[in-house]
């Protein structure tokens, strides 16, 4: 697609030593004003952005992972508008620049503000909207001194691939193309298949099988819409790297551990006395692999800011020096045409002042000045070096971790220098390289979404004010969707830890029921069950059982009297379903209360996190949170758990530098791996994250990769024209699909306190008597599920979904196809 741009020339002459603006003629002409920022734009833009910025924020905490939402907002706004009557390509400009500017909050967000999990905190909704916003709103003002450098100056220069491809489809969408349809289908698709699985368990999330010959190594996939899609848009390549790195953890790693680690009769490295000879697989991989994935992944973070030193000292010179060359040009009086209105620079110097009080002043965010300032100085070099960065290789190979490490270790320096190194000093330095990263994420969002604007004759300070609407009106819902997923998945699960004190206690307080239950031993033999069933059956109900001096007892952290508790049935695991008043009689108990506390610091005697403490202040239970929670199996039950491998990361980055107390074999062991696939060519990042996520996490990204190679194989075409591909469409669908499905089964869960999500499970609701219900509980997510059928059941929906996909693929039209003129 033309848009007047002359041929690439050599960069290699000073910036400031060319003054020559590239002729540009923009599809809409300056004298042509046709409606642009409408009410109905900005309102679809802010609808869309949320929506993707959801899905963006699920992937990010799941696998560490974003995806650009820029063409599919395009393609579906077109229709949308289309649908309504009329539109015109600068109104579909708004709300493609205010949807993507949204979504691009969502990475920094999803990939920082978890760690505050990690070192013993909890995640505020007002601290996560102050830094999402705070962070957008600053990557914002940057970029309006620098349009006129990066985009306008630098025009012919700086490709913007993901902004000019953007402008493809917007163009052929005014023509009468467009393919809304298969991003729709996408959708619909990945949301109803993930509703089968995650939500009415009609067959497994996670197939999982031992391999045997190796003790403790074990092959497992999810049936993750929303991963295969992100493996189809990542490509063979990168998705094949991340594989591999589970591959090293799970069929190398975890199997050595255990087999050198079987005739060891001392705990090693951990709190809980464990032996390594009686841990399971995935309590091997939290005990020592995680370590060691976490070292990999910071070398490889740290390796990626090295290689970009020269272009990020490069980009930032040019991008400075055109801001000079573009304001000496632009000095005089004089009427701007329309597509040269930026909004003035009166905004960007008071916005920066008030941005800089904000930061300071807000308590939620507990920044001094000197982290402010810092905040500031990173926020403006990041955010100008990302906008430069994007406009030369795109927004994938955007190295905004790199940017992030960057800030995180300059900041912990200069704390360990002025000696801040309690909780607090953590929780400020994760704060600061939080806001810094969403601004830089940002700065290089509004860069491309700019240069689609000038492509297509888009009115700049029109444009800036949709990316601040986009940017606050998405930052309200991105840290409720973080806090919505992650307590969904958040259990308390009993764990006594006697005469170990938390480090903080709250006044917040939680009340238990409890409920002594007479059971009849003679009908737990009579109907083939012991104590253990019984724990599991109750567990899965929502409730728990636990034994005091032998007499048992119900317990329950929700409202519920003895004679709905009498009601419940049970489902024992090899027994028949049974109701609570058939074993024994059900009586009141006294309620408890629980203190809420947290461990946090070096050198703990239990893992940093939030507890329940009982009247005389001893540890009883673990509040063990959904974003990388170290419970991920109790009472048989599998628990929903997001690895967050990026906040994973950071943490560590903290820890290791203001603590200086880390199992520092483990994290080396990491940092040599990382070093040894640098010196075999190989990226080590993607690598590292493979090492760190369960193998099951990236099995399904790698089956999208391996789709990706035979589409391409089949249908040819550049690396540009694959950006609005009817794979990479239906995959950006399956993205959405799946992602909102999932953050819309986690609100069930809190709105319903359980009941909903129990209400949804046909296993459980039919128990395993009937014929269909020993069919569910067979081959659906189920404790007494085939471990053969239901693998093979589950492959077959995944294969179905996988098929859909590589057909569509093939036989799909592009998006940026316009279609033949009617005679």
């Amino acid at each position: 697609m033309a848009h007047g741009t002359p041929p690439l020339v050599d960069d290699r002459v000073p910036v400031a030593e060319t003054h020559t603006v590239h002729a540009h003629s923009p599809y809409i002409p300056p004298d042509r004003s046709p409606p642009e920022m409408t009410i109905r734009a900005l309102a679809l833009g802010s609808i869309l952005g949320i929506v993707f910025a959801a899905s963006s924020v699920y992937l990010a905490i799941k696998v560490g992972l974003t995806v650009s939402a820029s063409i599919p907002v395009a393609v579906l706004s077109i229709a949308i508008f289309r649908a309504l009557g009329s539109s015109n390509i600068l109104e579909n400009t708004i709300v493609q620049t205010t949807g993507s500017a949204g979504e691009s909050l969502a990475f920094g967000v999803a990939a920082a503000l978890p760690a505050l999990l990690l070192l013993g905190y909890d995640i505020s909704l007002t601290h996560a909207f102050l830094t999402a916003a705070l962070g957008g709103v600053l990557g914002v003002l940057m970029m309006i001194p620098l349009r006129q450098g990066l985009i306008v100056q630098e025009h012919g220069r700086l490709p913007y691939p993901e902004g000019t491809a953007s402008a493809d489809v917007l163009i052929v969408g005014e023509q009468g193309g467009t393919n809304a349809r298969t991003v729709i289908i996408g959708f619909l698709v990945g949301g109803i298949y993930k509703f089968a699985y995650s939500g009415m368990k009609l067959f497994r999330e996670v197939l999982s099988t031992p391999l045997k010959g190796l003790k403790s190594a074990t092959v497992s996939t999810e049936v993750s819409p929303e991963l295969l899609g992100v493996g189809y848009i990542i490509g063979p390549r990168v998705a094949g790297i991340t594989f591999a790195g589970g591959v090293l953890s799970y069929l190398i790693l975890i199997p050595a551990i255990s087999f050198f680690g079987s005739g060891l009769d001392t705990p090693l490295l951990v709190h809980n006395g464990q032996l390594i000879r009686d841990m399971s697989p995935d309590q091997i991989r939290n005990a020592y692999v995680l370590y060691i994935g976490a070292g990999a992944v910071a070398t490889g973070g740290l390796i990626s800011l090295i290689r970009s030193l020269p272009t990020i000292v490069g980009a930032f010179k040019r991008s400075v020096a055109t801001l000079r060359a573009s304001r000496t040009q632009g000095a005089g009086p004089m009427l701007l045409p329309r597509t040269e209105q930026d909004l003035p620079i009166t905004v960007v110097l008071v916005g920066s002042a008030l941005l800089i009080l904000a930061i300071w002043l807000s308590p939620p965010l507990e920044v001094n000045f000197i982290s402010a300032i810092l905040i500031v100085i990173f926020g403006f070099f990041f955010v100008t070096v990302s906008a430069r960065i994007t406009g030369e290789i795109g927004s994938s190979s955007n190295p905004i971790s790199g940017m992030v490490v960057a800030t995180l270790l300059v900041t912990c320096l200069v704390y360990l220098l002025m000696g801040w190194t309690s909780s607090e000093d953590r929780f400020m330095a994760l704060t600061t390289a939080a806001i810094v990263g969403i601004a830089a994420s940002n700065g290089g969002t509004t860069a491309q979404d700019l240069k689609t604007a000038f492509l297509v004759g888009g009115t700049p300070k029109r444009q800036q004010i949709a990316l601040f609407v986009g940017v606050l009106t998405s930052a309200m819902f991105i840290g409720l969707v973080l806090v919505t997923l992650n307590r969904g998945a958040t259990v308390t699960i009993p764990e006594p830890h006697p005469g170990v004190q938390v480090s903080e206690l709250t006044q917040e307080s939680r009340v238990q029921q409890s409920f002594p239950w007479a059971v009849s031993r003679e009908a737990l033999a009579a109907r083939g069950l012991d104590e253990a069933a019984l724990r599991k059956a109750v567990w899965a109900q929502g409730y728990e059982l636990n034994a005091q001096g032998g007499a048992l007892e119900l317990r329950s952290w929700r409202e519920v009297s003895a004679q709905d508790l009498a009601a419940v049935t049970l489902s024992p695991t090899g027994g028949a379903s049974v109701k609570v008043s058939e074993l024994g009689a059900v009586t009141e108990g006294p309620k408890r209360t629980y203190k809420e506390g947290y461990v946090r610091g070096a050198d703990t005697p239990v893992p940093a996190g939030k507890y329940l403490v009982d009247e005389a202040g001893t540890i009883q239970y673990v509040v063990d949170p959904g974003i990388g929670g170290r419970v991920s199996v109790y009472e048989g039950q599998q628990l929903t758990r997001y690895s967050a491998p990026k906040a994973q990361l950071f943490s560590l980055i903290i820890d290791g530098i203001l603590t200086q107390k880390l199992p520092w074999d483990l994290v080396l062991l990491g940092v040599f791996i990382a070093l040894m696939l640098e010196l075999c060519g190989v990226s080590a990042l993607p690598f590292a994250v493979g090492v760190y996520l369960p193998i099951s996490s990236s099995a399904p990204l790698f089956v999208g990769g391996m789709v990706r190679y035979l589409v391409d194989r089949v249908r040819g075409g550049s690396a540009a024209e694959s950006e609005f591909s009817p794979g990479t469409l239906l995959s950006s669908g399956y993205i959405a699909g799946g992602s909102i499905a999932g953050v819309l089964i986690a609100f069930l869960e809190i709105a319903t306190d359980g009941a909903g999500t129990r209400a949804l499970n046909l296993p459980a609701s039919l128990g395993h008597e009937g014929a269909l219900g020993g069919f569910l509980n067979a081959v659906g997510e189920s404790e007494l599920a085939h471990p053969l059928w239901s693998n093979l059941w589950g492959l077959l929906f995944f294969a179905g979904l996988t098929l859909f996909l590589l057909r569509s693929a093939i036989r799909g039209q592009s998006a940026a196809i316009a279609p033949p003129p009617q005679k």
